[in-house]
């Protein structure tokens, strides 16, 4: 399981800058053929301060009660203020609620928060999830806001574009932030089927609080932003072996959760 909650909460119960951000959605049925085109929109842009190597902006860690638990990212939506993370890392699942009180640091490291902490809010997790825990559905959205902020997130750390619908096989980038450390761990490697719905891949050292780390394809090098296709969530919460782990299958009920996460932004 690669979420590490607060001891009080369980005794409570796109490519963007220089280039262009998309969304792609695809059919329910896994599939080894291309996504559909991209519907393409203009670029915003990135402020990027120091970051350790290979770090995204768009990525970072959730905290409730002051320590950091889980991994969300940035997807582009034309709000600008959309996150996607594990179902698990927001929701308790079967008989549980959603979580209140977590906040959303973009590119932290070493203790620092370049670009301040986010507010999560309105949280979104499919109605398998939250009846039944189903690990094909461990997929979350939600919104992040910061008081006094006079743009939204976005504009300030980009946004990986969000595809569904996509090949089993990919070469990913993953990022998640293992809770022992300040820093998030960074792995490159190809995804595999493990399951009708659900993705593997095999990338050492991603242990408990590394759940809801983007996979993303077609990282730029310049901006760290890409195509996400899936999070570390879904079968075992993620995995039990912190070398190996496995993303819920991104498609039309991801479709459905981020079209609905967007439509009340």
């Amino acid at each position: 399981m690669r979420v590490r909650r607060p001891a009080v909460l369980l005794t409570l119960a796109a490519v963007l800058l220089l280039g262009a951000a998309f969304v792609v959605f695809a059919a329910r049925q896994p599939r080894s053929a291309s996504a559909s085109p991209p519907d393409t929109v203009e670029a915003v842009p990135v402020s990027t301060p120091d970051l350790p190597a290979e770090s995204s902006p768009a990525v970072g860690a959730l905290f409730l009660d002051g320590s950091h638990y889980c991994t969300a990212s940035v997807v582009h939506s034309r709000p600008g203020d959309v996150l996607l993370t594990a179902a698990h890392c927001i929701h308790d699942g079967e008989g549980g609620g959603y979580l209140t009180g977590v906040t959303f640091a973009p590119g932290y490291h070493d203790g620092v928060a370049p670009f301040g902490y986010w507010t999560v809010s309105d949280e979104l997790v499919a109605p398998g999830w939250s009846a039944s825990s189903d690990p094909d559905l461990d997929v979350g959205f939600a919104t992040a806001h910061q008081a006094g902020a006079t743009k939204p997130l976005e504009t300030l750390v980009g946004a990986n574009a969000l595809a569904t619908g996509t090949e089993f096989e990919q070469a990913i980038t993953l990022t998640g932030y293992p809770d022992d450390s300040e820093v998030p761990a960074v792995c490159r490697n190809t995804t595999s089927r493990q399951d009708t719905y659900q993705l593997k891949v095999d990338c050492a050292g991603f242990p408990t609080g590394t759940s809801g780390g983007p996979w993303v394809i077609g990282t730029d090098p310049r901006t760290r932003l890409g195509t996400v296709i899936g999070v570390i969530g879904g079968f075992e919460y993620g995995g039990d072996d912190p070398d190996t782990s496995y993303s819920s299958y991104f498609d039309t009920d991801v479709q459905a959760l981020y079209r609905q996460t967007t439509a009340r932004t």
